[in-house]
């Protein structure tokens, strides 16, 4: 167990715990106009683009996903962009667009990872009119879209294919842009979870414990909402019966079923409320060092869980008991338990065997305490010198 946890926390704030979640807090949700869930459901890939006319399909893909774009089945003439990256920065976005722009398509299908399905919506709403990326970073400045999307995630993580953002790294400045737009949501996603049996263990927990911390931040966030809750809770819950069984049988259908519809409803938390301090902390070990987006949201989930447990008692007793974990109002046993969650589930928990350098904790503490989109709707306030010692215990 890493040494210096806990540090010392408040007393509880009833108050804040009474007041953040208000049922009578206007909220606006959007979903894919069609969700296709179920084992077998790819076959919905076909029939949409049959149904819609759709003759110059564009896929994009990572390299794995792209030799198996013809279990889609498209019609037409099929073309493949096959070099997503893991973190896909603006040259990766850039060669994706210009792509599109030869192949005029009039369907885009994200089919892949986060970074996959992220790339389609910035490709769909890019692809048609001449349009910088930097015009469009930000809330709900997307002019329109004119080619129907199409997203079809292939591991248990992300909930992309539910949502309305898209991340880029800018490489200039090593930060993740985010573009947040309504047409930028699908007009059909299709969830099968047979296409997440070939995911190794390693990614498979992982991209697991990034769908627990887009459910867990957003029930614990200031801008939560009974509305999303449902979806938060029955996340974790979902995460925690069927995680360690994913990772132990990877062809365990059920538990492949579980996790995705987990990483579903982790997306569904995504628009309305999103992500607080724990991606914020995690972002810049996948920016400035290329650790994988799952595996850093991993890392730093039992610190920002235990943290805000003091702002957030109730919430964090019902996480733990979501995940199986005892259920007491304690925050030395929240990071303790949430933390041997992860490690037991094969992660590596310490930065300094992901290749992160110490003497880079401070910039990297530097630019997550920046990152105030979604600092600002933490429930405890974050300060630089308590991200630092986050990133210094987990080294």
């Amino acid at each position: 167990m890493p040494n210096g946890w806990p540090p010392a926390h408040p007393q509880p704030n009833h108050e804040i715990e009474r007041t953040m979640t208000n049922a009578f807090t206007p909220i606006e949700i959007q979903r894919p106009n069609i969700l296709e869930f179920g084992n077998g459901t790819i076959a919905a890939a076909a029939r949409f683009a049959e149904r819609i006319g759709a003759r110059r399909p564009l896929v994009i893909s990572d390299p794995f996903n792209a030799r198996r774009v013809d279990t889609l089945a498209l019609p037409g003439a099929v073309k493949v962009f096959g070099d997503v990256k893991p973190e896909p920065d603006l040259p990766n976005l850039e060669k994706a667009v210009a792509m599109a722009k030869e192949v005029k398509p009039d369907l885009v299908v994200g089919f892949g990872g986060g970074s996959a399905m992220d790339l389609a919506k910035l490709v769909a709403v890019m692809c048609t009119k001449e349009v910088a990326f930097a015009d469009i970073v930000g809330p709900e400045k997307v002019a329109g879209r004119n080619v129907a999307l199409m997203q079809i995630p292939t591991t248990s993580g992300t909930g992309s294919e539910a949502g309305t953002r898209a991340l880029v790294t800018d490489p200039v400045s090593q930060n993740k842009q985010a573009v947040q737009s309504r047409f930028m949501m699908a007009d059909i996603a299709i969830v099968d979870p047979d296409l997440t049996l070939t995911v190794p263990k390693e990614v498979t927990a992982a991209t697991g414990v990034d769908a627990l911390a887009h459910c867990v931040e957003a029930y614990t966030s200031r801008k939560a909402h009974p509305t999303i809750d449902l979806y938060a809770l029955e996340g974790a819950r979902l995460v925690g019966r069927y995680l360690k069984r994913a990772v132990t049988d990877g062809s365990d259908r059920e538990a492949r079923a579980g996790l995705s519809l987990a990483s579903l409803y982790g997306g569904y938390c995504l628009g309305p409320v999103n992500t607080t301090a724990g991606h914020a902390v995690a972002y810049p070990l996948g920016t400035r060092h290329h650790v994988a987006h799952g595996l850093a949201c991993a890392v730093i989930f039992p610190h920002t869980l235990s943290f805000n447990m003091p702002a957030m008692e109730e919430k964090t007793v019902a996480v733990l008991g979501a995940l199986g974990l005892p259920e007491r109002n304690d925050l030395g046993l929240a990071f303790d338990a949430s933390y041997e969650f992860c490690k037991n589930l094969g992660i590596e928990m310490r930065l300094s065997a992901l290749g992160v350098p110490k003497n880079d904790l401070g910039v990297m503490a530097d630019e997550a305490h920046a990152i105030r989109r979604l600092l600002d709707n933490n429930p405890r306030d974050l300060s630089r010198d308590a991200i630092l010692n986050m990133y210094e215990v987990a080294f």
